[in-house]
């Protein structure tokens, strides 16, 4: 089993992603950090932790591919270094993939944490995501599977797990899920900061419309649920999120589309 982190700037939450796999019930398991350059101590922090740290870039992509490449396991988990895992992840994975011969990918239930308001209404709104196809996406995988399907599309730093899940299940492999839960932290959220965000990941939202197969941007069923029956202030507060992320993807997407161009 491998677990690959990418990373970039990470030192405020690598520390806890880490050791929440160095605590994980299966333990026969090899962790790699693959850094992109970071100037704040994290290849410092990793270097405890993970079996090799190794430095690939440009960006997560890329990091992700170099990781599996690199790693010997049959089975390899992606995992962000602003996750938390419960202890049962990679134990319920291995048990799955051992039952389920054309079983190619995994999804890990994703919850969040945070700081302040609009981290609260953040984790309202992942948590109506549990369960949503059209939100969710696996980032267990059978090695064999991601390197049937190319990894990872480098071209894209956003939507790429989307794209790794769902070029997987349209190569005819089953995609479930485990039980046991990630957690993402997301500091202290702001509206800028959820703008920027977004706005960064906009960027490459017109080379993923131009694949095959990519999924739409209307607001998925849950979220639409949630803004129905949640408290007024809590709606308020999606609202406003939710804007801010619109916009931040649009002002993106027009500068990833002038990129192109050359303009």
């Amino acid at each position: 089993m491998t677990v690959v982190v990418p990373t970039r700037d990470a030192a405020r939450t690598l520390a806890a992603c880490l050791t929440s796999i160095r605590a994980q019930t299966y333990t026969d398991l090899e962790l790699l950090v693959v850094d992109n350059d970071s100037a704040d101590g994290t290849r410092d922090i990793a270097a405890p932790l993970a079996d090799r740290v190794l430095v690939h870039g440009p960006e997560r992509s890329a990091q992700r591919n170099q990781g599996w490449r690199m790693g010997s396991g049959d089975i390899v988990a992606f995992i962000d270094a602003d996750m938390v895992l419960d202890r049962e992840v990679i134990a319920e994975a291995v048990t799955a993939f051992g039952c389920d011969p054309r079983l190619g990918g995994l999804v890990i239930p994703e919850l969040s944490f945070g700081e302040g308001f609009l981290a609260g209404c953040r984790a309202a709104e992942k948590s109506s995501y549990l369960g949503d196809e059209e939100v969710e996406a696996a980032r267990i995988f059978r090695r064999e599977v991601v390197r049937q399907a190319g990894g990872y599309a480098e071209e894209l730093t956003a939507f790429e797990d989307w794209d790794l899940n769902d070029r997987v299940a349209a190569a005819g492999h089953t995609i479930g899920r485990v039980a046991a839960q990630v957690r993402h932290d997301e500091g202290r959220l702001t509206l800028r900061s959820a703008f920027r965000k977004r706005r960064y990941y906009g960027r490459w939202l017109p080379v993923y419309r131009a694949r095959p197969g990519a999924r739409s941007f209307g607001r998925p069923r849950s979220v639409r649920q949630l803004l129905r029956h949640g408290s007024p202030p809590m709606i308020a507060g999606l609202i406003a999120l939710k804007g801010a992320e619109a916009a931040g993807l649009a002002v993106g997407a027009i500068e990833g589309k002038r990129r192109s161009r050359g303009t």
